[in-house]
């Protein structure tokens, strides 16, 4: 009975996860009425920290002695938390929150790229390569180039996407070479990561955080919700599913995470998709599967259900 209720609040950490990171997109959205993008992710990172700080001492976690080990934090939190939250904030002036979630869904993607050609920490095999190249060819249909009569803030909004898609796979990298194979807890290193974020943006203050600003209960419960839930606690839910089930089957988040985001920005900020946009999600998605071996393709396509 025990075993049961452990893997029950397994799958709720992993629900809620989906559900808080998948939101975090409406949230953006609806703190953009009162701030701008900056504050937006100033606020993310400086909340996020508070709570996880706070986690870190009632667990008594420790912080590494090596100040190594603080210097690779600073490249991880610039290319994890400061460049792609900035990023998606000011992408969503102009982009819809479901779409620009579908975007988020390339990270797996340019992951592996950066994994294989950057890092050399995993390589690419044909099936992969295959993959990765399905992936672009979703986005192009996402982008929809055929569509622009001329250079829109629209298409800068969605290059903006891709940009903090390919940042978060330079973090993760990174992160694999540099930090995984030390001895430092879960709860460490996610307290490092947007510690260290929160520090940054403290730098950048007078730069992303000063400017007027019109708070209501939406904006502030939304600035809430992505620095503490999202920037906080769905972390310490996802590094207790990784632990629980592994890398392959926790990291399915990923598809869940878009499709949070579009329903929600079509239930509750009316948004519309055109076709193109959820027919490149489905590309990007196979893609996906590819690059990881979900689906392998030996004379005929089998989908591994390991």
């Amino acid at each position: 009975m025990k075993q049961k209720l452990s893997d029950s609040v397994v799958l709720i950490q992993f629900l809620a996860a989906a559900l808080v990171w998948g939101s975090s997109f409406l949230f953006m959205k609806v703190a953009l009425d009162g701030v701008s993008f900056g504050q937006i992710a100033w606020s993310r990172e400086i909340l996020g920290a508070l709570t996880l700080g706070l986690i870190m001492l009632i667990g008594r976690h420790t912080l590494p002695r090596d100040p190594v080990i603080y210097l690779h934090f600073v490249v991880i939190a610039t290319t994890n938390c400061v460049i792609p939250h900035l990023l998606f904030a000011w992408a969503e002036q102009h982009i819809s929150s479901g779409l620009a979630a579908i975007y988020n869904s390339l990270t797996p993607i340019a992951t592996a790229v950066l994994a294989a050609l950057v890092f050399k920490v995993e390589k690419l095999g044909r099936a992969q390569i295959a993959g990765v190249l399905l992936g672009i060819v979703g986005v192009v249909v996402i982008i929809a180039p055929w569509t622009f009569t001329d250079i829109s803030a629209d298409f800068w909004g969605q290059l903006a996407c891709i940009g903090a898609a390919v940042s978060y796979g330079v973090a993760i990298g990174y992160l694999r070479k540099f930090i995984t194979h030390r001895p430092i807890s879960g709860t460490t290193v996610a307290f490092m990561n947007i510690g260290t974020a929160a520090v940054i943006m403290l730098l950048l203050t007078p730069f992303l955080a000063l400017g007027p600003v019109e708070l209501s209960f939406p904006v502030v419960g939304s600035l809430i919700a992505l620095g503490a839930l999202g920037t906080g606690l769905a972390y310490i839910w996802n590094l207790s599913v990784l632990r629980a089930w592994g890398p392959t089957p926790s990291s399915t988040v990923t598809y869940l995470i878009p499709v949070v985001a579009v329903v929600l920005g079509v239930l509750v900020l009316q948004e519309t998709l055109h076709w193109h946009e959820p027919v490149g999600a489905v590309l990007v998605l196979i893609g996906i599967l590819v690059t990881q071996n979900r689906i392998v393709f030996r004379g005929r396509t089998r989908i591994d259900r390991h």
